[in-house]
């Protein structure tokens, strides 16, 4: 959520600051704002409610331009959407900001600041940081000592770039708990809070480190630690193309991300098993001496993330029969949490900077009980990967829809590689390592089967146009892909979706059932598929309308006014993976009929870096 671009350069960099914001789209926001100095020290600012693009139009008819510039997108967090508490925020006509994250004290700095003459025009705690700065100034030696001194009155999760027009050719930044790269160019710099945004002006990066400050000025950029020491960082070269970050041939960044799911779940595997054996290396060079020791599992994660955690939970218990917990961030962060000694901490995370996942990773460093912790990430260089012990990279490629997707399906098959790694050393036998391996190979193939079941799935998609509520039904580990459905159907369509274990109906959920209710069953070929064709009975004599994805080894009974959809699951292991894809369709196709805007639906963000 929100974005930061900034550049310092001898050409004008507006409009390359549009840019920049363009590419951060994905990440929800709901205002956009830029600040440029120009060569005279002059400060101007644009700011629009609603997209970029009312941020371009407003550029195109009144042009502000300058070789120093600041850009941000918001998501409101204090203050509501409008333009007023949009950013940039500007102090005196001398100091601009931008901000991602939250500042939790700003209440009692802003009294401060307004008893000293400070005069507020937003609702916004990022005001705050601009006029502290300014304040700071007054006794500071420089522009980088005053943003230190306001840093150092600064409580919560922060990134910020400051720009001053005494100081017309720098820009300094921070983080504190969110995060911020600095683009390498030749006679210019930029920063940003993702590196997608500057993909066009520079494939070569530095990623700040918590408490950094940056020093980024036209021809060069110092680094500077949270005690005011020069520190060194190496310059990482991305290897994304811009090709990655364009829809292509697909309406949608979901739609294009769906199709690329063969693909993906391909270079998930790609290096990381032979013939016979999954390889302990695949997550870090001391992963075979950590396995050894790992008596329990703690996963910790956030929506999508959580549900691919509780997948990983089945498979856990019943392959390596290791226990294993699996906790929301936001809640395991704020309880006392008994760990079993010998525990393997495990996160999860697309972005590697969810602010609650982040938190509770770094909870973890003085708990001696846990053996390792295990980062599971599609963003090389982020908070997380960087500060974990063992890193497993899903290789997902680029995700851009909020809705994530591919992201999921690649956890899954990054979370089934671990299980089997585990699983070894607690009895699992090289003949059934190899069958779970040979599942594995067919997967890319089972999923582009799924995908071209596409066309039926659109048609069924017309049942949900008049729906306003949808239940979902899994048994065993294909109760959290229900879950998975369900969120996916309420993130993009605004259907209000609920998954239930379907051995659960007759405990609550069967009073909702009618004809107005859609019940989406997920049935694979596994022990529990004559269990839930008792649960569908269930529905069928109360008249719900069933909508069934089935194994098609299984033939399921219909009677008038249902609908199955078969697909091959491939095997027990795989099946949870398979069976995802119908109903990230169904959920595309139901967004698509209502009109929404599925690749940056209402008040949600791609990366959500605040708590």
């Amino acid at each position: 959520m929100c974005g930061i671009v900034g550049a310092v350069a001898q050409r004008d960099v507006a409009q390359l600051l549009l840019e920049g914001l363009k590419r951060l789209e994905y990440r929800g926001y709901d205002s956009a704002g830029m600040v440029v100095i120009n060569k005279e020290s002059e400060i101007y600012r644009l700011r629009r409610l609603g997209k970029v693009q009312e941020l371009q139009n407003a550029q195109d008819e009144s042009p502000i331009s300058g070789g120093l510039g600041i850009a941000h997108t918001r998501w409101a967090t204090h203050g509501v959407p409008n333009e007023s508490n949009a950013h940039p925020h500007i102090s005196s006509e001398e100091i601009a900001v931008v901000h991602n994250g939250i500042i939790e004290n700003y209440e009692l700095l802003r009294e401060d600041l307004i008893s000293k003459g400070y005069v507020f025009t937003s609702d916004t705690d990022t005001e705050t940081i601009v006029h502290l700065i300014h304040n700071c100034k007054k006794e500071a030696d420089s522009l980088v000592d005053a943003v230190r001194c306001a840093m150092s009155q600064l409580e919560g999760a922060f990134a910020i770039a400051v720009i001053d027009t005494e100081v017309p050719d720098t820009i300094i930044a921070a983080r504190q708990g969110s995060p911020l790269v600095i683009g390498i160019g030749i006679g210019e710099n930029f920063i940003a809070s993702d590196q997608l945004a500057l993909l066009p002006v520079t494939n070569r990066f530095i990623f700040l480190e918590e408490g950094e400050m940056a020093i980024v000025e036209r021809n060069k950029t110092q680094i500077l630690a949270a005690t005011g020491e020069t520190v060194t960082r190496k310059i990482h070269q991305s290897d994304i193309k811009l090709e990655a970050v364009e829809k292509g041939k697909y309406s949608h960044y979901m739609e294009k991300e769906i199709h690329e799911q063969p693909i993906a779940i391909a270079n998930t595997f790609e290096g990381r098993y032979t013939d016979n054996r999954v390889i302990d290396e695949s997550f870090g060079p001391t992963a075979a001496e950590v396995f050894d020791k790992v008596k329990a599992v703690q996963i910790v994660a956030c929506g999508t993330s959580y549900h691919a955690g509780l997948v990983a939970k089945y498979w856990l218990e019943d392959l390596a029969s290791i226990p294993c917990n699996v906790e929301v961030a936001s809640e395991i962060r704020y309880r006392k949490n008994v760990v079993i000694d010998g525990t393997l901490f495990v996160v999860m995370s697309q972005s590697g900077e969810t602010a609650d996942t982040l938190a509770a990773l770094r909870e973890t460093k003085d708990i001696e009980k846990y053996v390792s912790r295990l980062c599971i990430c599609n963003v090389p260089g982020s908070s997380m990967v960087r500060e974990s012990d063992l890193v497993m990279m899903t290789r997902a490629g680029t995700e851009i829809g909020v809705a994530s997707t591919k992201a999921f399906t690649t956890q899954l098959a990054s979370l089934l590689l671990l299980v089997v790694c585990l699983a070894r050393r607690n009895g699992l036998s090289k003949e059934a390592e190899k069958s779970i391996i040979l599942q594995m190979k067919q997967l890319p193939r089972l999923i582009a089967d799924a995908i071209d079941l596409n066309d039926d799935i659109k048609v069924l998609a017309q049942e949900f146009a008049d729906k306003y509520h949808a239940l979902f039904l899994g048994r065993g580990s294909q109760y959290p892909i229900a879950m998975e459905g369900a969120l996916k159907l309420k993130e993009i369509s605004y259907i209000h979706a609920e998954a239930y274990p379907a051995g659960e109906l007759k405990h609550g959920p069967l009073a909702l059932v009618d004809a107005e209710m859609p019940v989406v069953a997920v049935a694979p070929n596994n022990q529990l598929h004559d269990k839930l064709k008792s649960n569908l009975e269930e529905v069928r004599t109360r008249g719900g309308q069933l909508f069934v994805f089935a194994d098609e080894v299984h033939h399921i009974e219909l009677a008038e006014g249902e609908t199955c959809i078969q697909l091959d699951g491939g095997g027990e292991w795989i099946s949870p993976i398979v069976f995802t894809i119908p109903l990230q369709l169904l959920s595309y196709h139901v967004a698509v009929i209502k009109g929404t805007d599925v690749d940056q639906p209402r008040n949600l963000a791609k990366s959500v870096t605040v708590e």
